[in-house]
C-alpha cells in the first residue's frame, strides 16, 4: 500500500525539485565531464508550519534516495515571546526527521519596509548566510499555491505592473539557490501530510494577527472573492502568475537588447531612441539604468519610473528627478543621464 495522497503528492513535487538541483549541479562550470561531483546538500527552510514541515519531511525521504545529502534551518525573528524556544523545538524535530546538519539562525529585524518586508529581508539574508555557511548546492522554500496567489493580489494592490503580478519564481535566488516546490500544491495538501503522518507544526499567530496586510488577505480577502466567484480563484491567480512571469521575461530580454541600442559612447540613453521603443520596453529600460546607477531596487516604485518617462514623452522642460538611492534622472541635450550625486 502507497502512502497517503496528500503525502505522495508533496514527495513528488520535492523529488521533481532534487532532480532539477542535480541536473543543475553537475553542470557546475570547470568540473570535468568525467569528474563525479561531491553529494551535494540542500537545505529546507522551516518554521515548524505545516507546509515547511511537509517540506522537510519529504526532503528527508527523498534525498537519500537521490544520493543527496538534506539538512534544514530555521530562522528565530525574536518578535515573539518565547520565539528562541521555538526554534529550538523545530530544530528538534527536523533533527528527528534525519535531517543533518541543523540549526537555528536568529536576526534582528528592522524596520524598512515595514514590518512584513523587513522580516522577510531578515529571513532570506540568514537563509544566504546560511547555504554559504554549510556550501548547500539549494535552499527548499515551502510556499503553496495559496501564497501564489496571495502575492498576486498583493503586486495587483500595489499596482506594480506584471511583474509584481508574476508572484513567485520556483527557482529564484543567485545562481538558482532557491526552490519552490509547492507552488502547484494548495496550503491544505501540505497540511493533510503533516496530519497523516503525525508531524507536530506550530501555527505562527502572526498568520492569524489582522495587523498585517498578507494575513487580512488570506482571512478575509480571498475568502470574500471565492464567495463572489467560487473556489477556482486561487488556482486562477496562481496561473495569472505564470502568465505573467512568462510575458515580463520576454519584457525583460526585449528591454535587455534595446538598452544597448539606445546609449550613447558615454553610456546616456538616447532620447530619440527612447520614445521610439513600446512603453513596456522604454520603463523597464529605464528601471534598469536606474539600478545601475545605484537606486535600490526595492525602493524604485513605478511612480519613480513614470516620473523618469515623461522627461522622454513629456518633456517641457523640467527639472531633475530625485530617485531612491540619491540617484538623480536629467534630461541634457536630447540625452537622459541617470546617476548618483
Amino acid at each position: 500500500m502507497g502512502p497517503h495522497p496528500a503525502v505522495a503528492a508533496i514527495r513528488l513535487a520535492v523529488r521533481r525539485a532534487l532532480h532539477d538541483i542535480l541536473d543543475d549541479y553537475g553542470r557546475t562550470p570547470g568540473r570535468a565531464p568525467d569528474e563525479r561531483p561531491p553529494s551535494p546538500l540542500v537545505l529546507a527552510a522551516c518554521s515548524g508550519g505545516a507546509d515547511s514541515m511537509a517540506l522537510a519531511s519529504a526532503l528527508a525521504f527523498e534525498a537519500p534516495r537521490l544520493g543527496l545529502r538534506a539538512g534544514g534551518v530555521t530562522v528565530d525573528h525574536g518578535l515573539q515571546a518565547g520565539s528562541d524556544q521555538r526554534a529550538a523545538d523545530v530544530v528538534l524535530r527536523l533533527r528527528e526527521l534525519g535531517l543533518d546538519p541543523v540549526e537555528s539562525v536568529a536576526v534582528s529585524v528592522g524596520r524598512d519596509g515595514g514590518p512584513e518586508a523587513a522580516a522577510r529581508d531578515a529571513r532570506y539574508a540568514a537563509l544566504d548566510a546560511a547555504a554559504e555557511r554549510h556550501g548547500a548546492a539549494a535552499v527548499l522554500l515551502g510556499h503553496t499555491r495559496d501564497d501564489q496567489a496571495e502575492t498576486v493580489l498583493l503586486g495587483l494592490a500595489r499596482g506594480s505592473g506584471i511583474r509584481s503580478l508574476s508572484g513567485m519564481a520556483a527557482v529564484s535566488g543567485a545562481g538558482g539557490r532557491y526552490r519552490r516546490p509547492f507552488l502547484q500544491l494548495d496550503r491544505q495538501t501540505a497540511r493533510k501530510a503533516c496530519m497523516v503522518q503525525s508531524l507536530s507544526v506550530w501555527d505562527d499567530p502572526h498568520n492569524a494577527d489582522p495587523a498585517y496586510t498578507r494575513s487580512r488577505l488570506r482571512h478575509e480577502g480571498l475568502p470574500a472573492l471565492e464567495k463572489a466567484l467560487g473556489k477556482g480563484v486561487v488556482g486562477a491567480l496562481a496561473r495569472t502568475a505564470q502568465l505573467s512571469r512568462d510575458d515580463a521575461d520576454a519584457l525583460d530580454a526585449w528591454a535587455g537588447r534595446a538598452a544597448a541600442g539606445v546609449r550613447d559612447a558615454d553610456g546616456n540613453l538616447e532620447c530619440a531612441g527612447l520614445r521610439a521603443l513600446p512603453p513596456a520596453v522604454r520603463r523597464r529600460v529605464l528601471r534598469r539604468a536606474a539600478i545601475e546607477a545605484g537606486a535600490p531596487a526595492g525602493s524604485l516604485f513605478a511612480r519613480h519610473i513614470e516620473e523618469v518617462d515623461r522627461l522622454i514623452t513629456g518633456w517641457r522642460g523640467q527639472g531633475a528627478i530625485n530617485l531612491p538611492g540619491r540617484v538623480v534622472a536629467r534630461r541634457q541635450g536630447g540625452r537622459l543621464v541617470i546617476r548618483q550625486g
